[in-house]
C-alpha cells in the first residue's frame, strides 16, 4: 500500500490528483469551522463534551464529520445527498421511466444525477428544520438550556431562523459540489472521502473522552479498534468466485478464412458484503424516527404523553430492545438492498447475451436460480457481520463498562470504521489501477 502511494507521487499527473484531493478535503474541514449566528456556544460545548451525549445528536454529529459540534454551515454534511441517492436507487427498479433512464448509458446516468440533486434541496431544508428545532429545546445531559434560543418563524426570530435554514442548506450543497469535484478530478469517491475526513477528524475527541476514563480503558479499546479493522478488511475483501465458460464461436476473417474465437474461462466475483454500509444507515434512520417523534410529545400529561414516553424509552440506546431491533433491521436491510443491487446488474441475461454459461448449469432461469441461491448463502454471512458491527458499541459497553447504551465506547464507532476501511480500500484500488494503466501505456510505447 505504501509503495503504491510512493509510486503515485513519482508520476506528475497522479501527484496532481492526490494534491487536489488533499486540498479539497482541507477546504471542507476549514468550512466545517465557520459558525452560524445565534448559537449558545456554552450549551453546545456542554452537550458534546459530556460523556453522556444525546444519541440522536451524536449520530447526526457523526454523519456531519463533527461539524454539528461546531454548529457550522456544514452541520448536516452530505447526509441529505446520501439520502436522496438511496431513494433514487430504490425508486429506479420500481418506476419504469427511471429504469429506462438507467439503461441509456452515460446520458441516462447524468439525468438521474440531476434528479438526485433536485431531491437533495428539499431533503436538506427538511433536515435543517428538524435539526434546528431539536437544538431549540433542552436536550438533557449536562446541558442546562437550548443551543438555539431565538428559533421560530414569527416576530424577531424570523430573520435569524431563515438565515440558519438557508445557511445549512447551502452548506450541504457546497459539500455535495466538493464531493463531485473530488470524484471528477481527484482520486476515489468524493462523497465517501468527505465523510471519511470528518470521521477521522473526530477521532482525537473520542481518544480524549476515553483517556478521561483511564489509560487502561484507552489501550483496551485501541486493541478492539485494530481487531475490528482487521475483521472488516477480511469480510469486505471476501468473495465467492463463480466459474464462467464462454463457448467458442466461428468468425469469418479476411480471405474467407474461418477462425475459432472465444472459449475462455473466467469467473464472476460475488462479494460477501455487497450492500456496504447502506443497511446500517437504513436501520439507524428507522430507529431514530420513533425516538425523535416521541420527544415532541413526551412532556404532555395525557395518554399521548404516555405513549410517547413508551416509544422514547423503548427506542433509546439505554434499552436492550433498541440494540436487538437494530441488529434485526440491519440483517433484513442487508438482504433487501443486496437483492436490489443484484437485480439491477441483471447478471443471468448479461451472461446469456455474451455467450457465457456456468459449467453444469443451463443458461436462463436455471442460472438465475443458481446465482440467487449462492447469493442468499453468502449474504447470510455479510448480514450477520453487519449486524455484529451495528451492535458492537453495545457489546463493548456491556463487557468493558460504560453502560448498555454507551455511544462513546469505541475510538471510532463501528459504522465509522466500516466507512473508513471501505474508503481506504477503494481509494488504494483506484491508485493501483491508475499505476497499472500507466505501466501498460509505457509498455505499448
Amino acid at each position: 500500500m505504501l509503495e503504491a502511494v510512493r509510486n503515485a507521487f513519482r508520476l506528475p499527473d497522479l501527484r496532481q490528483k492526490l494534491l487536489y484531493t488533499f486540498l479539497i478535503l482541507v477546504a471542507y474541514r476549514l468550512a466545517a469551522h465557520i459558525p452560524l449566528p445565534g448559537v449558545n456556544r456554552e450549551v453546545l460545548d456542554q452537550i458534546f463534551r459530556s460523556t453522556d451525549q444525546n444519541i440522536l445528536l451524536s449520530l447526526l454529529n457523526f454523519f456531519s464529520g463533527g461539524a454539528l459540534a461546531q454548529f457550522s454551515v456544514m452541520a448536516m454534511g452530505v447526509y441529505p445527498y446520501i439520502t436522496a441517492t438511496i431513494i433514487m436507487q430504490l425508486l429506479t427498479p420500481i418506476v419504469p421511466q427511471l429504469e429506462e433512464l438507467s439503461r441509456e448509458g452515460e446520458q441516462g446516468r447524468q439525468q438521474l444525477n440531476r434528479y438526485t440533486h433536485y431531491m437533495t434541496v428539499p431533503l436538506a431544508v427538511l433536515q435543517a428544520f428538524g435539526q434546528a428545532t431539536l437544538l431549540s429545546r433542552p436536550v438533557g445531559g449536562a446541558a442546562t438550556g437550548a443551543v438555539l434560543e431565538n428559533w421560530g418563524f414569527t416576530g424577531e426570530a424570523l430573520l435569524p431562523s431563515l438565515t440558519i435554514l438557508i445557511s445549512l442548506t447551502a452548506g450541504t450543497m457546497l459539500a455535495m459540489w466538493m464531493g463531485e469535484l473530488l470524484t471528477e478530478q481527484g482520486i476515489g469517491n468524493g462523497v465517501s472521502l468527505i465523510i471519511f475526513a470528518g470521521i477521522v477528524a473526530s477521532a482525537p475527541n473520542q481518544v480524549r473522552l476515553l483517556g478521561q476514563q483511564g489509560i487502561t480503558q484507552l489501550v483496551i479499546f485501541s486493541v478492539i479498534t485494530v481487531l475490528t479493522v482487521a475483521l472488516i478488511v477480511w469480510v469486505q475483501e471476501g468473495q465467492r468466485r463463480i466459474p464462467v465458460q464462454y463457448g467458442k464461436r466461428v468468425r469469418t476473417m479476411r480471405g474467407n478464412r474461418l477462425m475459432m474465437v472465444g472459449g475462455q474461462s473466467t469467473y464472476v466475483p460475488m462479494r460477501v458484503n455487497t450492500a456496504g454500509m447502506i443497511p446500517l444507515i437504513f436501520a439507524q434512520s428507522l430507529l431514530i424516527l420513533p425516538n425523535t417523534m416521541a420527544s415532541y410529545f413526551i412532556l404532555r400529561s395525557d395518554w399521548i404523553g404516555t405513549v410517547a414516553n413508551f416509544f422514547f424509552t423503548s427506542f433509546s440506546p439505554q434499552n436492550f430492545l433498541y440494540w436487538l431491533i437494530y441488529f434485526m433491521l440491519t440483517v433484513a436491510f442487508t438482504y433487501f438492498y443486496t437483492d436490489i443491487m443484484f437485480r439491477q446488474q441483471n447478471l443471468p441475461d448479461t451472461l446469456q447475451k455474451q455467450g457465457g454459461f456456468i459449467p453444469g448449469i443451463r443458461p436462463g432461469p436455471r442460472t438465475e436460480q443458481y446465482l440467487n441461491s449462492v447469493l442468499g448463502r453468502i449474504t447470510l454471512v455479510g448480514a450477520l457481520f453487519l449486524g455484529l458491527v451495528a451492535v458492537l458499541p453495545f457489546l463493548a459497553g456491556l463487557v468493558f463498562g460504560g453502560g448498555v447504551g454507551s455511544f462513546n465506547t469505541l475510538i471510532i464507532s463501528s459504522t465509522g470504521l466500516l466507512i473508513v476501511v471501505g474508503v481506504v480500500l477503494d481509494t488504494m484500488k483506484q491508485i493501483e489501477a491508475q499505476l497499472m494503466m500507466r505501466n501498460y501505456e509505457g509498455f505499448i510505447r
